[in-house]
């Protein structure tokens, strides 16, 4: 049985026919840059997620500079966020001149941990931005409560959660900004790069969708210091319809959540993916903790079951942050969950007797070893 991580290409079979003419309708108008079909996406956005304002953006890392920008971050402030995460998260601070400041992650949800936060707050923290990992919010009462009481921002990372709920909300209304990406293989994805910002302010929202078209205000005025960052039209063609179905898809990637924990939940020696209360999961990932994960992603890539380590060295000993001055030890938790994390095929098509499969062969794994 050979098995497909994400299966893009049985969802683009699911809905090839609407994709396809919605990419001839742009084609054919020639609107490729800010077309119709650009608006009637951050429209649909806004009544989905029900935010008041949906900017859309050029990709997830667009959407995290333009939410900085938009918040007046600048070179020398701080922002304190998680070292286990994808880079894009701190890297688009470093492009902006500002100091990530990592703080360590909670054990069961592996998103940002609110009691570790305040130690780390000096007078140039400016925001906490907190991931909402796996298709997880982080603790966000915790969070904001934390933020406004230092009178700090917050973005959220919501770059693999967009559908998911803190107490009946939508993550893109909360925060000051809430941040996703449109990645393809990201639970709703387009077919190239895109993203968005989404915000209940109205100055922010004027201001984001300035500076993403390079900070005009009007046709060659220039208000800010803004980026080329568009979401080009035939992707929101595609997000259009694709979001249709979205619902739908997200109960599905509930349904093999639930489908993978009772299958996995036995085997010994296997930490199952943790969910708060009060909180939903995209579902992204569905990532587990296994402690010989070498060993155990060799079998199944024997067994032709492709995994994932989301990820394997955190930030804060990546070369590239060096200059940081971090070490190994200065943060435990993500430092223990990387060396044992490991993602296993997640998309709303996979079968039973795909999982049946998978959790069969994860426990000879196991078990052997």
């Amino acid at each position: 049985m050979k098995i497909d991580f994400a299966n893009l290409k049985y969802q683009h079979a699911l809905y090839q026919d609407e994709i396809e003419q919605a990419i001839l309708k742009v084609v054919r108008n020639c609107n490729f840059i800010m077309g119709e079909e650009v608006q009637e996406f951050e429209k649909h956005l806004e009544h989905f997620t029900k935010v008041t304002y949906a900017i859309t953006c050029s990709s997830g890392t667009d959407a995290l500079l333009l939410a900085m920008m938009a918040l007046d971050i600048t070179p020398g402030d701080e922002i304190i966020t998680t070292p286990f995460t994808f880079i894009a998260t701190s890297e688009t601070m470093a492009l902006l001149g500002v100091k990530p400041v990592f703080s360590d992650i909670d054990e069961k949800t592996y998103t940002l941990d609110p009691l570790k936060i305040e130690e780390k707050i000096t007078s140039k923290t400016k925001a906490i931005m907190p991931v909402s990992l796996y298709g997880q919010p982080a603790d966000m009462d915790a969070i904001q409560n934390l933020a406004d009481a230092y009178r700090l921002k917050v973005i959220i990372d919501g770059a693999q959660s967009f559908g998911s709920t803190c107490k009946g909300r939508s993550d893109s209304a909360l925060g000051d900004i809430s941040c996703t990406s449109f990645f393809p293989a990201k639970p709703l994805g387009c077919y190239g790069d895109g993203g968005a910002v989404f915000t209940n302010d109205e100055h922010l929202a004027s201001k984001l969708k300035s500076l993403r078209v390079h900070g005009q205000t009007k046709r060659y005025y220039h208000a800010y210091i803004g980026l080329g960052g568009r979401l080009d039209t035939i992707q929101a063609a595609i997000l259009n319809v694709k979001l249709k179905y979205y619902e739908k898809d997200l109960d599905l990637r509930q349904n093999v959540a639930k489908q993978y924990t009772q299958a996995l939940q036995e085997i010994p020696n296997v930490t199952l993916p943790f969910l708060s209360q009060n909180t939903t999961s995209a579902w992204a990932q569905y990532s587990i903790r296994v402690h010989n994960r070498d060993v155990v992603q060799e079998q199944l890539k024997r067994a032709e079951i492709p995994t994932a380590v989301h990820y394997p060295v955190p930030l804060h000993l990546q070369e590239c942050f060096r200059y940081l001055a971090y070490q190994q030890g200065d943060f435990p938790i993500a430092e223990r969950i990387a060396q044992e994390i490991i993602s296993l095929p997640m998309n709303p098509y996979i079968t039973s007797e795909e999982i049946a499969y998978i959790a069969h062969t994860l426990r000879e794994a196991i078990i052997d070893h």
